[in-house]
């Protein structure tokens, strides 16, 4: 590979190859800005560390392809895919039968859970962004959030009439909103314009908060959350699930388990589909559907997320 000059270390008509031995790599400036050039021209972003670095949440959801180099070659850090380099980007290893033999060893601290939150909602022109956000951190942690932003670390304290203003004049953008609590807690939020004739805002976000093996996630509150989260501001559907991971946030190159669900809420009052435990929540004039899916720890449970999104498409 031929070094160039600026930000990438190599730059192909296919890809954008960023080294970086740092052992947390955050979605900073400048590859927030590789990012963006790879968008404009076609390219995609490969980022290549040592099997010592772990990634935050908001570098692990953007659209970089995160490769890891250790003595036995190279291999996609969050698949454990073994790749080689072709000349203009890497690429699978077409023959390989199994994952990286460093994706499989242990990981480097103990393994506890990450509580992942996925809501949607539309907000109309004049409504507020964050609050659902700022609601979610306050019912799991007692805390508000502590600052926003685009890139690692946020430069912004927390307010929503900035937050707003900014997300507004961007859209589509991405943000993300870091806790204040002792406990890690993240969320990276996508604004975009409601397709017309429609007008506002729509949102997706997914809040992530960690836990030790030690400590439980609470699951069996759950519900009583999402009541009080679409009480004054409706959501349209939310996604709950568990994931084995680091309670920092930060992942790893290295298998630490698969997630499951815990539940789903769809906009609605649904009376099926049979087979499942539901529960009404939201305002009367939003109602909020719950469909208890699993316990967190029982990824075969996805099969039942997939029946029961089948059913509520065709309602």
């Amino acid at each position: 590979m031929t070094r160039t000059t600026g930000g990438a270390d190599v730059l192909t008509t296919q890809a954008m190859v960023v080294l970086n031995d740092r052992p947390v790599v955050p979605l900073t400036p400048a590859l927030s800005q590789a990012l963006s050039e790879c968008e404009h021209t076609n390219r995609t972003l490969q980022l290549v560390t040592p099997a010592t670095s772990r990634l935050t949440i908001p570098l692990r959801a953007s659209r970089t392809h995160w490769l890891v180099h250790d003595d036995n070659g190279y291999y996609e850090g969050l698949t454990g895919r073994p790749m080689q380099w072709n000349g203009t980007a890497f690429t699978p290893v077409r023959d390989a039968r199994d994952y990286a033999p460093t994706y499989r060893t242990p990981p480097t601290t103990p393994v506890g859970s990450q509580l992942v939150l996925t809501f949607q909602a539309r907000h109309d022109l004049t409504a507020p962004l964050g609050v659902h956000t700022e609601k979610l951190m306050r019912l799991l942690t007692g805390e508000p959030p502590k600052g926003w932003g685009p890139i690692e670390p946020v430069q912004n304290p927390w307010n929503l009439e900035h937050l707003t203003t900014y997300a507004t004049a961007s859209a589509p953008s991405r943000l993300i909103t870091i806790g204040a609590s002792s406990r890690p807690v993240m969320a990276t939020s996508d604004f975009s314009p409601l397709v017309p004739p429609a007008s506002g805002t729509a949102e997706m976000t997914t809040l992530t908060i960690g836990y030790t093996e030690d400590e439980d996630p609470p699951i069996s509150q759950l519900p009583s959350f999402i009541d009080l989260l679409s009480a004054d501001h409706p959501i349209t559907a939310l996604l709950a699930q568990l994931t084995p991971g680091r309670p920092d946030l930060t992942t790893e190159p290295r298998w630490t388990g698969t997630s499951a669900p815990i539940g789903l809420a769809s906009a609605g009052a649904y009376t099926g589909p049979p087979g499942f435990s539901r529960k009404r929540l939201g305002p009367p004039d939003a109602p909020l559907t719950w469909f208890h899916l699993g316990d967190g720890y029982s990824p075969e449970y996805w099969q039942r997320h997939q029946d029961l999104l089948t059913h509520l498409r065709r309602t």
